[in-house]
């Protein structure tokens, strides 16, 4: 285990969930992973979900807003990279070729966000932390542990990534079309980018979390039996451990990861 109390610029360093229903996605994360919900107060029936472990934040979710809803945008992920300064970064971004989708703007007193497409379509969020915020535990079941970028050009996404947030990409290119790009930050492994021949042409690019379990296939089969769809059951990952990819009862799609046992 180890607590996180601050986020370097370029580190992954938040999770949140938008659904189409809070409630039921608060029981279903809770019985899942064993996540205690904290709501704060965003409006007359509104509320701000943050997710727990011993103490300490993993995520959050919200309900859809109409608009959203209106733009058939479905229950999903999103993610959060840190910033120095995110109007700063949103310049770069777009310079580089990203769209932006929600110029930067204040969240209260704790940071400054914006959030951006890539140039090769996928959306993520840039988050400036004007006090410590972010996820405080990984390590642990429940925790993010990485994410892989689905998208239909990974030398484009590599090229971006690499100027925008210094990340370093290291590519398998052994066997042709199979390639997968390993994503570091600081020399830690923090995600990868998915070979074209493992997405699915008509599914727009996206970013998908991983969240750590001790157990994948017992944790896939509970999600199972709490109403996920099982997308891929759990498969061995030669030398790195056992992964499954699932969507929780409002369509959500993330994956959980087993460390192999060294």
């Amino acid at each position: 285990m180890a607590i996180v109390e601050k986020h370097l610029p370029g580190d992954f360093c938040w999770i949140e969930l938008a659904t189409t229903d809070q409630t039921a996605a608060k029981s279903f994360y809770a019985e899942l992973f064993g996540w205690a919900a904290s709501d704060l107060p965003m409006g007359p029936n509104d509320f701000y979900t943050t997710f727990k472990i011993a103490g300490r934040d993993v995520g959050a979710t919200y309900t859809l807003r109409a608009e959203q809803r209106e733009q058939g945008i479905p229950a999903h992920w999103n993610i959060y990279v840190a910033v120095e300064n995110a109007d700063g970064a949103a310049g770069r971004a777009t310079a580089l070729g990203a769209k932006v989708l929600a110029a930067p703007f204040d969240v209260f007193d704790i940071g400054r966000m914006a959030v951006l497409q890539d140039p090769t379509g996928a959306v993520f969020s840039m988050w400036q932390a004007k006090r410590p915020s972010g996820w405080g535990i990984k390590g642990v079941p429940g925790t993010f542990c990485a994410a892989d970028l689905s998208t239909s050009d990974q030398q484009a996404a590599s090229r971006f990534y690499e100027q925008l947030f210094g990340w370093r990409v290291g590519r398998e290119e052994e066997t042709p079309g199979h390639n997968y790009y390993h994503l570091f930050h600081h020399d830690e492994y923090i995600g990868g980018i998915l070979p074209p021949a493992f997405r699915n042409p008509e599914t727009p690019p996206y970013w998908q979390i991983y969240l750590q379990v001790s157990d994948c296939d017992a944790i896939a089969s509970k999600a199972k039996n709490l109403g996920a769809n099982l997308y891929m059951p759990p498969m061995k990952v030669e030398d790195v451990g056992r992964m499954a990819v699932m969507a929780d009862p409002q369509g959500a799609a993330f994956a959980i990861f087993e460390p192999s046992r060294r």
